[in-house]
């Protein structure tokens, strides 16, 4: 065999050879697309950064490695609380994951995951406001709440109360600076939040939480195998410690046994 033949079965073998290792990383499995709805209005759990306008908080971060365990990866979607249970329904998101409170009546709708977080509702007033101490006091007061969630409905069942539903709770906080309403009724974790970061000079927390709750990831009934899948990850991420990672960075301390 001369060299230039010998030279060009070897220039040959490289070609072939690359061809091969091109092929092997394009059929290299994509992780799959997980479409995710959430109200990013409700920090710790959902909020755009102010410098990088990424979507960032408590959900966020937990979703991600839930879906990265799963095989998954996150697609988000930011939208108004009361169009996430409407937008499983109808298919456009895969999964809801917006300091959602586990009820009966939701259930009915979407499927849960087991709880991730436990959280309560309790009462935000003015800093200087003294005639409101717990929830008997908001009877016949104005009380501003985020449209479509439990503290909507706490608030509907206070006498004579006139209730103020917000798309989002921000504007609910802004509504109470302003002098507004008398109150605002949300998740305890999302008003101390507000209370640290934003409203230590304007408002105060008042009275004890009025329950506890549990929150979920919700994802649509005619995908059973979906949530199954979410909450094997869910359970490993809590098993191999990444739970507690971003549960201490978002709440500065581990989460309850």
């Amino acid at each position: 065999m001369s060299k230039k033949l010998f030279a060009l079965l070897l220039s040959c073998v490289f070609l072939f050879s690359l061809s091969l290792l091109g092929c092997s990383k394009s059929n290299a499995p994509a992780a799959q697309i997980l479409k995710v709805g959430s109200d990013t209005t409700y920090a710790p759990f959902g909020f755009q950064d102010e410098k990088t306008k990424e979507y960032v908080g408590f959900d966020i971060d937990l979703i991600k490695a839930v879906a990265k365990q799963a095989g998954y990866e996150v697609q988000l979607q930011s939208m108004n609380f009361d169009g996430l249970i409407p937008a499983l329904d109808s298919g456009s998101i895969d999964v809801a994951i917006s300091d959602m409170t586990i009820t009966d009546e939701r259930a009915k709708k979407v499927n849960f995951s087991k709880p991730y977080y436990k959280a309560g509702l309790s009462i935000v007033v003015a800093a200087g406001n003294t005639s409101i101490q717990n929830f008997k006091d908001l009877e016949g007061k104005k009380v501003a709440v985020s449209i479509g969630s439990t503290g909507a409905d706490e608030a509907h069942k206070i006498k004579n109360a006139k209730i103020v539903e917000f798309n989002a709770i921000a504007e609910a906080f802004l509504e109470l600076k302003a002098g507004g309403v008398d109150a605002v009724i949300n998740d305890s974790p999302v008003n101390e939040y507000y209370i640290l970061h934003e409203g230590s000079k304007t408002a105060k927390i008042v009275g004890e939480p009025l329950n506890s709750e549990d929150l979920g990831i919700a994802t649509a009934k005619s995908n059973p195998e979906l949530g199954k899948k979410l909450d094997k990850a869910l359970a490993e991420i809590k098993a191999n410690g990444s739970y507690e990672t971003i549960y201490l960075k978002w709440f500065g301390k581990k989460p309850p046994q």
